[in-house]
């Protein structure tokens, strides 16, 4: 193994959501403002994920009062609180650059459905169903409906 290797390896971040461009994420990160630092969040759509290693890094854009608005971070920074993926979006492609000139309902993209296992039917024991009352005696088996024989002469 090399050095710069285990290295890096010591500073990844344990808890990193697997995240993929369409997400919809909150991105809560380290704001140093002169002495004191706080927390501020950045909500957005992400249109690119680049890099490996500690390098990855992902893109985020949101539109403000009609403002779009695009912050690149580095998802092993220790600048990132957290990730939080809010939304898996469908996409077919790895950038979405052409959202930049997409505006309103343009710009929406389909959420995608996790595959689900199918659901196990419940086997019933068979019992039999009391007679409707007043009506005399319950049939034991519907006969299936038979259509009337078409004439020998007339067309399909």
């Amino acid at each position: 193994m090399n050095v710069i290797e285990q290295i890096e390896r010591e500073q990844f971040k344990e808890s990193v959501p697997e995240l993929r461009s369409g997400d919809t994420i909150r991105v809560h990160a380290k704001v140093v403002e002169g002495t004191r630092e706080r927390i501020q969040v950045f909500e957005g759509l992400v249109i690119r994920v680049t890099g490996g290693g500690l390098r990855r890094n992902f893109t985020v854009r949101r539109v403000t009062h009609g403002v779009g608005v695009e912050r690149t971070f580095m998802i092993h920074s220790p600048r990132i609180d957290r990730i939080e993926v809010l939304r898996h979006g469908d996409v077919r492609q790895a950038r979405l650059y052409y959202l930049r000139e997409k505006v309103g309902k343009e710009g929406r993209i389909r959420e995608r459905r996790s595959k689900v296992a199918a659901p196990v039917e419940l086997e019933e024991e068979e019992t039999e169903t009391p007679a409707p009352k007043g009506r005399g005696k319950a049939k034991a088996e519907s006969k299936p409906a038979v259509k009337p024989a078409a004439k020998a002469g007339a067309k399909a």
